[in-house]
């Protein structure tokens, strides 16, 4: 049966879902990370039309719920990724580069016309294996 969290230290989600969904495996778990925008501990927007700092602050939310439950970035298998423009790729590659600095987890990403805050520029979600 998963466990569905919001963990103390991040902020609440925006709507009615969980940030997490732990599913123990017997050997071990899977979490499965609600897509992240980047949102301050208010609500606000983080960084208006700054993918650098919109990435930033979206692995920030990720490290804090994967730490959450004894997770690193190292236990990330798969990144799935929306972005408002795909020119704005490398931008957020160079932080991502940054953040997985081992083997990288298998990924998808995506153009999207829009997400649903106004001024954001990706969504990503995760999945970590534990």
């Amino acid at each position: 049966m998963p466990i569905l969290d919001n963990p103390h230290g991040v902020a609440a989600p925006v709507g009615a879902y969980s940030h997490v969904a732990r599913v123990d495996t017997g050997a071990g778990a899977l979490l499965f990370l609600s897509g992240q925008i980047a949102l301050d501990d208010d609500g606000a927007l983080v960084g208006p039309g700054d993918m650098v700092a919109q990435a930033t602050r979206v692995f920030e939310l990720i490290g804090a719920l994967l730490s959450a439950h004894g997770a690193t970035f190292a236990d990330v298998v798969n990144v799935r990724t929306f972005l408002t423009d795909m020119a704005l790729l490398p931008l957020y590659g160079q932080v991502r580069r940054a953040v997985f600095t081992g083997p990288p987890p298998t990924s998808t990403t995506v153009e999207v016309s829009r997400l649903f805050r106004d001024g954001a520029l990706l969504e990503v979600e995760v999945v970590a294996a534990l």
